[in-house]
């Protein structure tokens, strides 16, 4: 698998079927690792902050989220990058999860798009074992919080982890559990509230063209506002200097074994 550096930012060139058979493969051997379905906003983060950007660069898996980014890494030279989109991974890896007979667990979101959230999967995977779930309260964790949700966990026998908070939040908790949780976390994002039915999707001809960022705009204007309003201009100036030759940006590590 190819990865390319994107202002600094470790991106991999991974398909939805590579991605399962790492997080399935990584669960069997209680492997602490963690996924990053990332998007312009992680890129931005990462650039911005250089705390994050190790968090980003100590990630297992990255994917291209959003289709900027899918873009970008072709333009990079890695013509064959696909979109793994956290709403679409999700159902994918509770499907192999069901086969495979491993437990999941279920870590943020509020406690109603929560509870719909797994309305739903029971429904659409009855044979699936939820071992564990929990909407965190919306300030950060404490360290004793996250020790005692590392050992509910453990102890519940889940093999995954998936894990809807937003960027950059989900990161920084995923790596603060990294050696602590013996399986693999996912960060999805908003896959919780689209799955519970909570927020509307962008349809899938926006999605296609890169116009999903103007769907969730127009639908959640005072949260999304900023992110899209000024990191995305941003984003787009920067990336061009990249291609271009005209800025450096360092080089992200190779992704880990």
């Amino acid at each position: 698998m190819e990865s390319v550096s994107i202002l600094g930012m470790r991106v991999d060139a991974t398909t939805y079927h590579d991605a399962v058979s790492r997080v399935v493969k990584w669960a069997r051997r209680h492997e602490s690792r963690y996924v990053s379905v990332a998007t312009v906003n992680n890129v931005m983060q990462a650039y911005d902050c250089p705390d994050f950007a190790r968090t980003m660069a100590d990630a297992d898996l990255v994917t291209c989220d959003g289709m900027p980014l899918v873009w970008g890494a072709r333009l990079l030279g890695v013509p064959h990058a696909t979109r793994v989109y956290g709403p679409d991974l999700t159902p994918l890896i509770l499907g192999a999860a069901e086969r495979e007979g491993l437990a999941v667990a279920f870590y943020g979101g509020t406690p109603d798009a929560l509870g719909r959230l797994l309305a739903v999967v029971e429904a659409r995977f009855p044979r699936l074992t939820v071992a564990y779930a929990l909407s965190p309260p919306f300030r950060p964790p404490t360290a004793g919080e996250n020790r005692r949700t590392a050992g509910d966990i453990n102890a519940s026998g889940a093999g995954i982890v998936l894990v809807g908070l937003s960027t950059p939040k989900q990161e920084r908790w995923m790596a603060a559990q990294k050696g602590q949780l013996a399986a693999p976390m996912i960060g999805v994002g908003a896959a919780f509230d689209f799955l519970a039915g909570m927020k509307p999707q962008a349809p899938r001809w926006m999605m296609r063209i890169g116009m999903e960022w103007l769907f969730r705009l127009i639908t959640e204007p005072r949260r999304l506002g900023k992110r899209y309003l000024l990191q995305n201009p941003r984003f787009a100036a920067l990336f061009v200097l990249q291609l271009a030759g005209l800025k450096k940006f360092r080089g992200a590590p190779a992704l880990p074994a």
